[in-house]
């Protein structure tokens, strides 16, 4: 279960509405840290997911085989023309309403649920209260505010209630969300993350693909660290993760994992 996620998904929504219903005309326009991403667009993919969460639109006739990234870009394109006060009143029309739908997924038999999710594998339908918890942090937090994004707001530091569900989905959904992931990396690694949201995982290949597993194993040839937060950024390839991470032992190995290494 994932009670912590809605925890942190409930302040997070909080936090955002407290932004962006202060936002002004030129704020909204400003390029957000999410490239390609105004203000607005990245609002408007917010909105967008809880208004899908809540009123899902019809299914196509057709099934849509794409990416997951591509499908969100698909929910923002009809907002394009949309006023900045039409998105705004989207998000708060929908976002109390979506956690509310997140945190009925947490009760059996709907917990369980294994559902696809696109190119990013499969999950129980409890973890996504993570998912969107992750979603949030990363676009409040990297995209949005000051110093990575665009926009001067003084919020409450983070902690390990708003960003430890944040790193939990990146962790568990670092498996899944890239094929072939196993070919960049030659030896297990440990990845250890300090602060909020810290903690320690083993990173091991298995054929094509990798395992993630809490602790340091004696096999692990590195060591990358670098803080909960600053993972969020470089594990999401939104900055190079040599400016965040500390790497001792085996360099080779850990860069080209690294390298290849872009969580959703």
């Amino acid at each position: 279960m994932s009670q912590e996620g809605i925890t942190a998904l409930r302040i997070a929504v909080d936090e955002v509405k407290s932004v962006i219903t202060a936002l002004t005309e030129e704020e909204w326009s400003r390029p957000s840290g999410c490239i390609g991403w105004s203000v607005r667009d990245l609002v408007a993919h917010m909105s967008s997911n809880y208004k899908e969460t809540v009123d899902p639109s019809p299914a196509p006739d057709e099934p849509i085989n794409l990416p997951a990234e591509r499908m969100m870009d698909l929910l923002i394109e009809p907002r394009k023309d949309w006023s900045n006060e039409e998105i705004l009143a989207e998000y708060l029309a929908f976002c109390d309403q979506a956690v509310d739908v997140l945190a009925s997924l947490q009760e059996e038999p709907m917990a369980s649920t294994v559902i696809p999710l696109a190119d990013l594998g499969s999950y129980p339908m409890n973890q996504l209260a993570d998912a969107y918890a992750f979603d949030h942090y990363c676009h409040l937090r990297i995209d949005l505010l000051a110093p990575e994004g665009p926009i001067e707001r003084r919020l409450p530091a983070s902690d390990a209630t708003r960003l430890g569900p944040a790193v939990r989905w990146m962790i568990t959904g670092m498996p899944q969300m890239q094929s072939d992931l196993g070919l960049a990396l030659a030896a297990p690694i440990t990845l250890t993350l300090t602060g909020p949201g810290g903690g320690v995982w083993t990173i091991a290949p298995a054929g094509n693909e990798i395992t993630v597993s809490e602790g340091a194993s004696s096999a692990c040839v590195a060591d990358v660290s670098s803080n909960g937060h600053s993972f969020v950024n470089w594990g999401t390839k939104r900055s190079p993760w040599s400016e965040h991470c500390k790497v001792t032992g085996n360099q080779a190995v850990a860069a080209k994992f690294l390298d290849a290494l872009n969580i959703i």
